[in-house]
């Protein structure tokens, strides 16, 4: 979004300096991270892996409270709300690499049906119900004209000459009440009386309400449609020649498969930082790139770090490079495959979304006026949002870590665990704690539990 902004206002250099301004500094400190990681022993003091586990717990309140933070904000349509709960339910139930951009691509498709047809069709079903009701004011309006009927059939005949008179203006008073009722007056300036002789007559008079409304326009900076269409198709061709090349290989080179993942998540993913964790793990994990143990690390540790949480790409790639065995035949030169991993992992998941915000500023005047794409992007992000509270689960049923589990367990071997993630989410949304200050605080308490219980069930 920074980029975005800037790129609107200011033109591509320029946000691309603030981009790198914003991101470098946790990029360069989870790099770091990375080589550090590697030079720790497989098991770890008992104290660690407390710490550890009181991170990733804490870790687990920071990712529920963004998940219903985005609900809250971005999901306002009953529809939409039902594909939140979609996307978290589908997504427990399964898992794999290429099941979650399919959850999203049906929240999107099912929204473009539901707001262009269904939802339209409901509507006129429940009108066409209603009207065939009884409706009370009708019955209510014809017992009227039925009584005041009588009333003329028994009036004197000295005033037969003037009671249809009174009979119609008491109907018409009856009718016009009635249909005020049924269709109150618009509010819509539009739609109100015009007074453009009044303020040509009167220079000074204040102008109508929809003139006054009209905010004051900015100068932007916009990129021509062909460059903007020539950005987009060079991109998804860059992702296709990739995804190709690395699939027709027998051997691919390692460095390119571990790209080719961060490239894909980069190109897929809807919805912010948390939603990337679940993708991720799947990406590096579950190839066996990267331990369960590092992978929690990271994830713990960059809940504290400056920048944006996608540079937790940085970290993974530093360590999934060197899964391949170069580093080991390159023997000391272990440092320099990290930075080459953190490289590919930094450029693999950044440059997707910037690359298609650039292209879609030329067209986007054009989209945004399509309903269909509207409502496709909305449901998107609705399911992308429920996939963030798969992510709280799967990372729940992995966050705790011992001696004898440094794969990861259930946090809900100790409810202690339950009351860190706990007091985490209640002190960022209720108290504002910043995030980081929360993170250390779930380390403590984790230490907390080590010296209380941990230290007596290791003996």
């Amino acid at each position: 979004m920074l980029f975005c902004i800037v790129l609107l206002h200011a033109g591509f250099l320029p946000a691309l300096f603030v981009f790198l301004t914003w991101s470098l500094p946790g990029a360069i400190g989870m790099c770091a991270l990375s080589i550090g990681v590697q030079r720790i022993n497989q098991l770890l003091p008992a104290p660690a892996y407390a710490l550890l586990s009181g991170l990733n717990s804490s870790t687990v309140g920071i990712i529920a409270l963004a998940g219903t933070q985005l609900a809250e904000k971005a999901i306002k349509s009953k529809f939409l709300r039902v594909l939140v709960i979609f996307g978290a339910c589908a997504g427990l139930c399964y898992n794999a690499l290429w099941y979650f951009p399919i959850l999203m691509l049906a929240g999107g498709s099912a929204t473009v049906v539901w707001e262009l047809w269904l939802a339209r069709w409901i509507g006129k079903t429940k009108a066409k119900w209603r009207r065939r009701k009884p409706n009370p004011e009708s019955l209510a309006e014809e017992n009227n004209l039925s009584e005041l009927k009588n009333l003329k059939a028994t009036t004197p005949t000295d005033t037969a000459e003037t009671q249809p008179t009174n009979l119609e203006q008491l109907v018409q008073r009856r009718t016009a009440s009635a249909s005020a009722a049924d269709h109150p007056p618009t509010t819509n300036p539009e739609l109100q009386p015009s007074s453009n002789q009044d303020t040509a007559k009167d220079p000074t008079q204040r102008p109508q309400p929809h003139e006054a409304q009209t905010p004051a326009t900015t100068s932007t900076t916009t990129i021509s449609l062909s460059a903007g269409l020539s950005i987009i198709f060079l991109f998804f061709a860059s992702f296709a020649a990739i995804l190709i090349v690395r699939g027709t290989l027998h051997h691919p080179p390692h460095a390119l498969s571990v790209f080719a993942n961060f490239y894909l998540a980069g190109t897929i993913i809807f919805g912010g930082g948390p939603v990337v964790i679940p993708l991720l793990r799947e990406y590096v994990v579950q190839p066996g790139w990267v331990s369960a143990r590092d992978f929690l690390i990271g994830l713990a540790i960059i809940q504290a770090f400056p920048g944006p949480n996608f540079n937790f790409a940085v970290f993974l790639g530093g360590l999934a490079v060197l899964s391949g065995g170069s580093a080991a035949a390159a023997g000391n030169s272990q440092g320099g495959w990290t930075v080459l991993g953190a490289f590919l992992g930094f450029v693999g998941i950044f440059v997707p979304g910037m690359a298609l915000a650039v292209g879609v500023q030329a067209i986007w005047g054009v989209l945004r006026r399509r309903s269909w794409v509207v409502g496709f992007l909305k449901g998107v992000n609705a399911t992308a949002v429920g996939l963030i509270f798969t992510a709280v689960y799967r990372l729940w049923q992995i966050g705790f870590l011992n001696e004898q589990a440094s794969s990861g367990e259930s946090l809900g071997e100790s409810p202690w665990w339950l009351v860190v993630s706990a007091l985490t989410y209640c002190a960022s949304r209720w108290f504002g704690s910043p995030a980081a200050v929360s993170i250390i605080g779930g380390g403590v308490l984790g230490l907390v539990w080590y010296g209380a219980v941990g230290r007596f069930q290791g003996n």
